[in-house]
Order: C-alpha cells, then structure tokens, then sequence
C-alpha cells in the first residue's frame, strides 16, 4: 500500500493525531495530569479524523442549537 493511498483513506485521523500531538506537545510539561491531558488532546484529534474520513455529521449541529436556543433564550428582552 502505497503512502497515497494511505493518505486518502486515512487523512483526516493522520492529519487529526498529527493536530493532537503537535497541541498535546505543548501542553506536555512533565507530570501525570499533563500527561493525561495529552491523551485527551490526541483522542480528541482521533476522533474528529475518523468521522472526516468516514463522512459523518458533525458532533455538533450549531445552525439546530442556535436555532432552539434563539426561540426559548433572549437575555434582553
């Protein structure tokens, strides 16, 4: 398998790792919670590569949240 080939099936989770550790690089210091705020970084990275690279929905719908919350939420009314 070449790294073409690699790259379009699995773009989005390399790009998204590569993203986690370049940011958990920088949070990681020393220490145990530093630590596990890196595995955080990178799971989170993983995760959102994967649903690009598998064409799924967004984990958020903004437009359907604004959309709820501008009915019911007006702070100056």
């Amino acid at each position: 398998m070449s790294w073409k080939e690699v790259w379009e099936s699995h773009g989005g989770r390399i790009a998204g790792v590569t993203f986690g550790i370049g940011l958990g690089l920088i949070y990681l210091i020393c220490g145990f919670w530093d630590m596990l705020f890196f595995a955080l970084v990178v799971f989170i990275g993983y995760t959102f590569g994967k649903r690009k690279d598998n064409a799924e929905a967004p984990l958020f719908q903004w437009q359907e949240l604004i959309t709820r919350l501008s009915g019911r939420w007006r702070p100056f009314k």
